[in-house]
C-alpha cells in the first residue's frame, strides 16, 4: 500500500500552514507558551492557518486528562486554531502504511538489539545524547535474534537546511545519529515517523518550534525525502531554560501556566521572543496583548540563540 500525500503536485502553490503540537505528558508551562505564541503569531501575521495537533502517539508517556488541560490553557490564553485537533493516537494506521512503504523500498530493516547491547556496542553518542546505534542488524538479523524494532537505514551524507532564525544547519546522519527507530520494541511508533507523516497529511508548510527539536530536523528531512513528502520551512525558537541550563519541562518541575491570569505570562513570552512590548502592557489582559502582538510581530526580532536562561 503506498502512502498518498494530500497535495502531490510539487509545483502547486502552498498556502502558509503552521501548527503547534504538544505532547500530553503534563500541563503547559512557560516554555510551551513561547513555542505556541511564536508559531501562532508567525502564521497569523503571514495570513496563514494555525493548527493544533495532540502528539499522543507515545501512550506510556501520555498522562490522563493532560490533553484536555492543554486545550483549556490554550483557550484561556487567547489561542484560536483552525479546524479540529488532530490526535496521533487515532492515526496509527497511517504510520503503519508509511512504515510499510519504507519496508517495501528496503529503506527500513528489523533490529533485534536490546538497549544494553546498543549502549555497549561501541557506537558512541548521538547528537541528542542517546547511544548511537552501531549497525549490528543493518545487514540482517544475527542468528537467533527476534525482531524488536524497525530502523531507518541512513546514509553517510550531510543533510542541510536553512533555519529561519539560526541560518545554515548541517548534520551527518550516519555519523551523528545512526540508523534511528521507526517502530519501537514496545510496539509504539516513534515520534520521528509520526511527525513526518502528520506534517505531510496536514499540508504543513512552516514548522515553528523550540530549538530542542533542532537536532531532530535532519532526520525528519531525510524521512520526508524517503516518503516523497514535501519539506516544510523550519524556524527553531530559543528555549527557555532554568538557571541550571535545563529546558523547562515536567522533568525539571516547570510550573504550570496560570489559566486564571494569562496576561503576565503572555507579556513575558512576548518579551522573551524579543518583541519589546511596551511597559504599560505588563498589566494588560490577553485581548489587549494579542491585539498588540498581531500588529507588531516581527520574526527577525527573535533572538537567534538555542536557549535563554530565565531569571529565578
Amino acid at each position: 500500500m503506498s502512502y498518498e500525500l494530500p497535495n502531490p503536485d510539487p509545483c502547486a502553490p502552498r498556502h502558509y500552514r503552521g501548527r503547534f503540537a504538544p505532547s500530553p505528558s503534563g500541563p503547559l508551562h512557560f516554555g510551551s507558551l513561547v513555542a505556541a505564541l511564536g508559531s501562532c503569531l508567525e502564521a497569523r501575521c503571514r495570513g496563514g492557518e494555525w493548527l493544533v495537533r495532540m502528539e499522543d502517539v507515545d501512550a506510556p508517556r501520555t498522562v490522563p486528562g493532560a490533553a484536555s488541560t492543554i486545550l483549556r490553557s490554550l483557550e484561556a490564553y487567547g489561542f484560536a486554531w483552525d479546524g479540529p485537533v488532530l490526535w496521533q493516537s487515532q492515526r496509527l494506521a497511517a504510520y503503519g502504511e508509511a512504515l510499510a512503504q519504507l519496508q517495501a523500498a528496503e529503506l527500513a530493516y528489523p533490529c533485534g538489539c536490546s538497549r544494553k547491547e546498543i549502549a555497549e556496542g561501541g557506537g558512541g553518542r548521538s547528537v541528542d545524547g542517546a547511544p548511537r546505534y552501531p549497525g549490528i542488524c543493518r545487514h540482517g538479523l544475527p542468528p537467533g535474534r527476534q525482531v524488536r524494532a524497525w530502523r531507518l537505514a541512513v546514509p553517510d551524507i550531510e543533510v542541510d537546511f536553512e533555519d529561519g532564525l539560526l541560518g545554515p544547519c548541517r548534520q551527518n546522519l550516519q555519523q551523528n545519529v545512526g540508523d534511528f527507530v521507526l517502530l519501537r520494541a514496545d510496539g509504539q511508533y516513534a515520534y520521528q515517523l509520526a511527525v513526518v507523516v502528520d506534517d505531510a497529511f496536514q499540508g504543513i508548510t512552516h514548522v515553528v518550534r523550540g530549538a530542542d527539536l533542532l537536532d531532530s530536523t535532519p532526520r525528519q528531512l531525510w524521512l520526508q525525502d524517503c516518503l516523497a513528502a514535501p519539506r516544510p520551512a523550519y524556524v527553531h525558537l530559543p528555549l527557555a531554560t532554568n538557571e541550571a541550563g535545563e529546558k523547562l519541562s515536567k522533568q525539571t518541575r516547570a510550573p504550570a501556566l496560570d489559566d486564571a491570569d494569562p496576561g503576565p505570562a503572555l507579556y513575558r513570552a512576548l518579551a522573551f521572543l524579543g518583541q519589546e512590548p511596551p511597559l504599560e502592557l505588563s498589566r494588560a489582559g490577553q485581548v489587549e496583548l494579542w491585539a498588540w502582538a498581531l500588529a507588531h510581530w516581527q520574526l527577525d526580532k527573535v533572538p537567534a540563540r538555542r536557549s535563554i536562561v530565565l531569571p529565578a
